[in-house]
C-alpha cells in the first residue's frame, strides 16, 4: 500500500511543479510560496477533521513537536527555493535538480538513522546523480 501511496505522491509532485510553473508567471516567488502554503494547511486540517483525529494533537511529545516544527521549516525552506528556482529557471532542469533529494536522503537516513546503504542503494544514487547531470548540462 505504501508504494501506491509514494506513486501518487510523484504524480502529485509532478502536477505541483508544472501547474506552479504557470501559475507563478508574474508573481513573486515568495507570495506564491505563501498562497501555495495556505491551500496547503487548508487542506491538511481539513483532513484531520474528516477523519477525526484532532483530539490526538494533545497527545504529541515535546520530541515529535521539535522535530515536526523543525521539518516545517525544512519545508518552508524547501518551498521557498523551489518556487523561486522555478521563477528564473526551466521546470525541466529544476525538478531534476530538486529530487536530488532522493540522494540526499538517502545519504542522511544511512548517516543518522542508521538504515541500511546497500549496493543496491549506492548504485540508484549513482544513477540518479549522472541521470540529473545529463538532463542538466
Amino acid at each position: 500500500m505504501w508504494f501506491i501511496f509514494a506513486l501518487l505522491s510523484a504524480v502529485f509532485a509532478a502536477l505541483t511543479s508544472i501547474l506552479a510553473k504557470v501559475g507563478i508567471d508574474g508573481v513573486n516567488s515568495n507570495l506564491a510560496t505563501a498562497i501555495r502554503t495556505m491551500v496547503v494547511v487548508a487542506m491538511a486540517w481539513g483532513m484531520v477533521f474528516l477523519t477525526n483525529t484532532q483530539q490526538g494533537l494533545w497527545e504529541i511529545s515535546k520530541k515529535s513537536w521539535l522535530f515536526l516544527i523543525l521539518s516545517g521549516l525544512a519545508t518552508g525552506a524547501s518551498w521557498l527555493c523551489y518556487y523561486r528556482a522555478l521563477q528564473i529557471g526551466e521546470a525541466s532542469k529544476v525538478v531534476p535538480v530538486d529530487k536530488l533529494s532522493v540522494v540526499i536522503t538517502l545519504i542522511l537516513a544511512f548517516v543518522f538513522l542508521h538504515e541500511a546503504f546497500t549496493v543496491k542503494s549506492f548504485i540508484g544514487c549513482v544513477l540518479i546523480t549522472v541521470g540529473t547531470l545529463v538532463m542538466v548540462l
